[in-house]
């Protein structure tokens, strides 16, 4: 099931926590139907149950349900910190650590199914944070995290070899998708709705090969790529699907141009926070992942580009995004679990194999031409390279 992605709805997020049993637990707000109840709420691990890594870093131990989140710390120190995730409840949730009072994210973990254990691991800086959960239909419940002062040694030479040439690939994906973006405009305004058409789907190219970046920032990516699906009662629609869905269903430019213009603004502002970015080993490991995510979740169900059905188009950008992190972080990684190392350089190679049969060209196939059993082998291919690409911060912390 395709779940409304989070940053859509960070700007409701409850900030409320409150403990239960002596551990952080949280509910939504109060005029929620989220709220815990004894009967229905997953009470946290105890903080007996929780180890220290062997990585020096913390243990948190995260009992979500279908309205509870509860955590067995409230403060640990700053460097690397693993959630050890029980899924209680009866419905898929979601797991993320929140910065700037719940507005962005530092990382998360979706799709979550009952009765399930995962891992998600992060490095967090001194400051505020929130373990927050959300169940497929219900609201989502946070914890607070204090991160205090701690010791670190910093990055590695290969680390920070790796952090550096990421952000420099985030700054260069950016740079091209604001210079398509242009052009796309441009055809917007010249009313040539052939030549839009066209630069629609490359102009998304170089976002959804770094999103996750972007969505750390909490209120770019729904000014820019909010789907129709996801728009909430009363909110303003913009952005690219905005304009996907004037060229596909109303086949015209029509009061585009004023569209494109603020996508536009949009984009420059996430140029001028890129250098800001809190880029890490292990924020860029989960980010990988999350990319994967993207097209489990959206693109292989065809929800993302509904209108111009340019999904592969997509596809192969998060698919070349998360391939550019694991090759910056390779030498780390081979370090520490070479056998992953392995496993994954065959992975993306067959999940690069299967999404190339639906070339044509420069670009692919429109999706609504790929059949359901194409469309069954595509995702057993992501779904192989997700388990694995799930180790890599693992194997980076070390």
């Amino acid at each position: 099931m395709r779940l409304h992605r989070a940053p859509l709805r960070i700007a409701r997020l409850s900030a409320l926590a409150c403990l239960t049993l002596g551990v952080a637990g949280c509910s939504g707000d109060d005029d929620t139907t989220g709220a815990s109840t004894a009967a229905d709420s997953t009470p946290a691990p105890s903080a007996s149950a929780s180890t220290t890594p062997a990585s020096g870093g913390s243990e948190i131990a995260v009992a979500a349900s279908d309205s509870a989140c509860g955590i067995d710390k409230t403060s640990i120190p700053a460097g690397p910190v693993v959630l050890k995730i029980h899924n209680g409840g009866t419905e898929v949730t979601e797991v993320y650590i929140l910065k700037d009072n719940g507005t962005g994210i530092v990382t998360e973990r979706e799709n979550i199914a009952p009765n399930s254990d995962t891992e998600l691991t992060a490095e967090l800086p001194q400051g505020s944070f929130q373990i927050s959960c959300r169940p497929a239909s219900g609201e989502r419940v946070n914890s607070d995290l204090t991160v205090t002062g701690g010791s670190s040694d910093g990055n590695t030479a290969e680390e920070q070899a790796a952090v550096d040439g990421y952000r420099a690939y985030v700054t260069a994906q950016v740079a091209d998708t604001v210079a398509k973006t242009r052009l796309l405009v441009a055809a917007l305004k010249d009313d040539d709705l052939s030549k839009a058409k066209e630069l629609y789907a490359p102009s998304r190219f170089g976002w959804e090969s770094i999103e996750p970046v972007a969505e750390a920032f909490g209120d770019i990516d729904p000014k820019v790529d909010l789907r129709e699906a996801d728009l909430e009662e009363g909110a303003t629609w913009t952005g690219w699907h905005v304009i996907e869905k004037q060229l596909w269903v109303e086949k015209n430019t029509e009061g585009m141009a004023a569209v494109g213009d603020q996508l536009l603004a949009d984009l420059d502002t996430l140029t001028k926070r890129v250098p800001e970015a809190d880029i890490t080993p292990t924020s860029m490991a989960n980010g990988a992942k999350e990319l994967l995510d993207e097209v489990a979740s959206g693109k292989i169900t065809g929800e993302e580009e509904a209108f111009s059905h340019t999904d592969l188009v997509d596809f192969k950008a998060n698919l070349d995004g998360a391939k550019k992190v694991f090759d910056l972080l390779k030498p780390v990684a081979e370090r520490n679990d070479a056998d992953l190392v392995r496993t994954l350089d065959t992975e993306f190679e067959d999940c690069e194999e299967a999404l190339s049969k639906y070339s044509d060209g420069d670009t692919y196939i429109s999706y609504d031409e790929v059949t359901e059993a194409q469309r069954k082998a595509l995702s057993d291919a992501v779904n192989a390279l997700a388990e694995p690409l799930s180790r890599l911060a693992a194997a980076v912390v070390g």
